[in-house]
């Protein structure tokens, strides 16, 4: 089985969400139907990026890279020109 590591983008405030999961388009729909926590006051999300990953332990490690400073910057810098046009 094959997991997805995907950075969420909100159209409300602008901010990101990163996640994991074995299915994406589930989990995108799953986002926006406001059934998670974390996002559902900043609703609609549109997904930025996503990587796949070869089993679970990669994808969870990739996801706590990427909600640390320097993943963070790697996000922003992968995103810069789609983000700014």
């Amino acid at each position: 089985m094959y997991y997805y590591v995907y950075v969420l983008l909100s159209e409300k405030d602008g901010n990101k969400y990163v996640g994991y999961t074995n299915n994406l388009k589930r989990r995108l729909v799953i986002h926006n139907a406001g059934r998670v926590r974390s996002t559902r006051n900043r609703l609609p999300m549109k997904l930025v990026h996503f990587e796949g990953c070869l089993d679970r332990a990669d994808a969870t490690r990739r996801e706590k890279y990427l909600k640390t400073s320097w993943g963070k910057r790697y996000i922003r810098n992968r995103l810069e020109n789609y983000l700014t046009g």
